[in-house]
């Protein structure tokens, strides 16, 4: 977690944290540039318009509730599925970053690369992150096309649920 402190505060970009249980310790350490809480309605927070990016351990729901809100994740995965996830997120998708390219099974991620990484992540003149950020956007419009009435996740669902009668 110290890192993890150590580079944002080391990349200058603003940042919402959460943080359960270290939440006092990380605010002491990193909060003059962002805020540190123990807990937030991740959704809502995901799809308020003044956040730019997501770094995410890609848990399922996480990486959906982000895909929802349209935004670039930066992949953190720790253990389980959320090594796949990533693969999607960054290979498949095109939508994120991954934290952990080019290290080796505990390798730790040191401050001075999270704050490049951060750093690059959140250049909005970039060609990279514009193109991450038009793609996460159009995954965004093609999921609440699939939620929406009549859509393929509604209409799916109708057809399982029917197949029970």
């Amino acid at each position: 977690m110290d890192e993890i402190a150590d580079g944002l505060c080391e990349s200058g970009v603003n940042f919402l944290w959460v943080a359960r249980g270290e939440s006092e310790r990380l605010k002491e350490k990193c909060g003059h540039l962002g805020r540190v809480v123990p807990w937030c309605e991740q959704l809502k927070v995901l799809c308020h318009p003044s956040v730019g990016g997501f770094w995410t351990h890609c848990g399922w729901n996480s990486t959906m509730e982000c895909i929802f809100a349209g935004l670039p994740i930066i992949a953190f995965p720790i253990i389980m599925d959320q090594t796949t996830n990533r693969k999607h997120i960054v290979e498949d998708w095109k939508i994120g970053l991954d934290a952990k390219r080019g290290l080796g099974i505990g390798d730790l991620l040191r401050s001075r690369e999270i704050a490049r990484l951060v750093k690059s992540f959140m250049d909005l003149d970039s060609d990279e992150r514009k193109e991450m950020a038009r793609r996460a956007r159009a995954l965004r419009e093609t999921t609440l096309a699939a939620i929406s009435d009549g859509g393929t996740s509604t209409s799916n669902l109708d057809s399982f649920l029917a197949s029970f009668n």
